[in-house]
């Protein structure tokens, strides 16, 4: 799995280098730690494979899905030849502290006409007992408007997504929603800017669940024994972040759905 994961990155820095940026769609990526992209420069200089992998955000898979010469998106009315990912999402934040932090700023300067901004935010701020990170719903609802404005601002096309699903709770071989009333504010935004959006909370919740809990435990998320992983040398039980083949899974239901909006 290691060397076919070295493999797809090395693929993805190859198309990246050449593609001429005149002709190329971006895709920007913002939200936490479920969507980061950890290899590269993540943790400043830091060996990715000794300190994080497994760890593997969707976002960090999801130029993948672009390797082939032509793609058509938002039902075929969006077509390039090149699609480049640029995945600005950050471990441990919200919509607020992203925006606070200037990353968002860094974004919105370097948007053009017909780029794409999907936003994935809720993880962090749901956290009502970290309130360095907490966004109540109103505020959440706040900072999505801001994003989306701003990116109709530069003639970008905002897309929003609710937070994918947590590994659970998990009732009569379903899992369950444990977001709360993000998704359904995320949703009201959508609706209330009509606002493109996909529902990555409920589409994989019923991916998961026709997997199975045994097998998106063991396979998806990061669950594993002592000595398997460098990083982990104690093993890891994490129901909130994947491994590279939960993490492809989730990418291609962003993929897919990205294929299906009506603009």
């Amino acid at each position: 799995m290691k060397t076919l994961y070295y493999l797809l990155i090395a693929c993805q820095i190859l198309l990246a280098t050449c593609i001429s940026s005149e002709n190329e769609t971006a895709i920007y990526l913002i939200g936490d730690s479920t969507v980061a992209d950890y290899s590269g420069n993540y943790d400043e200089g830091k060996d990715y494979y000794k300190t994080r992998f497994p760890l593997t955000g969707w976002g960090q898979v999801f130029q993948g899905f672009f390797l082939d010469n032509q793609h058509s998106l938002l039902s075929a009315t969006l077509v390039s030849n090149s699609f480049r990912v640029i995945n600005k999402a950050r471990g441990g934040r919200s919509t607020r502290t992203f925006f606070q932090e200037g990353r968002w700023r860094k974004v919105y300067d370097s948007l053009r006409p017909g780029d794409l901004v999907i936003m994935q935010f809720g993880h962090n701020d749901a956290s009502e007992q970290k309130p360095l990170r907490y966004v109540n719903l109103e505020g959440y609802g706040e900072f999505l408007r801001l994003y989306v404005r701003q990116s109709r601002d530069k003639q970008a096309i905002p897309i929003i997504l609710t937070p994918v699903a947590r590994n659970y709770p998990w009732e009569g071989g379903h899992l369950q929603n444990v977001h709360g009333k993000y998704p359904d504010a995320a949703k009201s935004i959508a609706e209330e800017m009509n606002v493109l959006f996909i529902d990555l909370n409920q589409l994989s919740m019923d991916a998961f669940s026709a997997k199975g809990q045994d097998y998106v435990t063991n396979q998806y998320f990061m669950n594993f024994p002592a000595g398997l992983y460098e990083a982990y040398p104690e093993g890891q039980s994490d129901n909130t972040h994947f491994q590279p083949e939960g993490a492809e899974a989730v990418a291609k239901l962003v993929y897919d759905a990205l294929k299906t909006l009506k603009p």
